[in-house]
């Protein structure tokens, strides 16, 4: 059941795909889950967790890498419409907003080498960490490998590549640091991180450029 009025999945003590679930969480019931092959506890949601309609949490697989599955810390929302995926791992920690629409995108398909038809290239797999008290914005797209860190923020629409520290605010496609959250729990972040993060997006960038020259 669902409040109709507000849209809020009611409290469930279970769910198809689910291998273990805290109290009081709430999963909405067109939520989905895409796994095959035998293994427990590879998709485990800590107490309060809650993941509104809509939301496909995708593990395949479940065999195919000791890296698969999903781990969703106590507290944590996952609005309507997510995508995550655990294909090749995800941590999720406490009390973490997840925006409507919002990809967490942790296995790809390789583009270099291999067969013309990228469909048939090899999976890609890289954990995504989302630590305690981050929020990913509404539509934004998180790729394989990046950790997002305790409170950081990152906006609506962003498509981040790269890893975002704790407390600061990444926005853009590809997503940039903008500046850091403000307030008594938040003192100025260590310069070294936000120097080495921008190091790390320019170099990709250089490297992306260059690359586009070649082939022309």
């Amino acid at each position: 059941m669902t409040d109709m009025l507000l849209g809020i999945p009611a409290f469930t003590a279970s769910h198809a795909g689910v291998d273990r679930m805290g109290a009081e969480c709430r999963i909405d019931p067109s939520v989905s889950v895409m796994r095959f092959g035998q293994r427990s506890d590879v998709l485990c949601l800590a107490d309060g967790v809650s993941i509104y309609a809509q939301t496909r949490l995708v593990l395949g697989d479940v065999v195919a890498d000791p890296c698969v599955g999903i781990r969703i810390g106590a507290r944590t929302i996952v609005n309507v419409g997510g995508y995550l995926s655990g294909e090749g791992g995800l941590e999720i920690g406490e009390d973490v907003l997840i925006g409507p629409h919002a990809k967490l995108l942790s296995a790809g398909h390789a583009i270099d080498g291999g067969d013309v038809v990228i469909a048939r290239n090899r999976i890609t797999r890289a954990r995504i960490v989302v630590e305690d008290g981050a929020w990913i914005g509404a539509g934004a797209i998180v790729l394989e490998g990046v950790t997002i860190g305790r409170g950081a923020v990152v906006a609506a629409g962003a498509l981040v590549r790269q890893d975002v520290p704790a407390g600061m605010v990444a926005a853009g496609m590809p997503a940039r640091l903008i500046r850091s959250r403000r307030g008594e729990a938040w003192p100025e972040p260590e310069p070294e991180a936000a120097a080495s993060w921008f190091q790390r997006v320019g170099a990709g960038l250089k490297s992306f450029f260059r690359e586009g020259r070649e082939v022309k």
